[in-house]
């Protein structure tokens, strides 16, 4: 039962592209800067071998926004496709 109604929900492939991979990068943009504001201890260890070029975050906190920028990217992504933009 569940199988079918996850199959009738399921939509067509998405391709990828490169306004795909645009849309991601400035996604884990906008999360990196939201989590340059709002992260109480952004350089906590471990830290990265280059910090400044990380913007001063440590591992925990880069892989957090990341994280975060993915899962804005993709909801970002999928909503488009669903509105029939890609």
């Amino acid at each position: 039962m569940l199988t079918s109604t996850l199959l009738a929900a399921a939509t067509a492939p998405l391709q990828w592209s490169p306004s795909i991979g645009i849309i991601m990068i400035l996604a884990n943009v906008i999360a990196i800067a939201f989590g340059k504001s709002s992260i109480k201890y952004p350089n906590s260890e471990p830290a990265l071998p280059s910090a400044n070029f990380f913007g001063g975050f440590g591992v925990p906190a880069l892989l957090a926004t990341t994280a975060f920028g993915h899962i804005l990217g993709v909801g970002i992504i999928l909503g488009l496709h669903n509105l029939g933009r890609f």
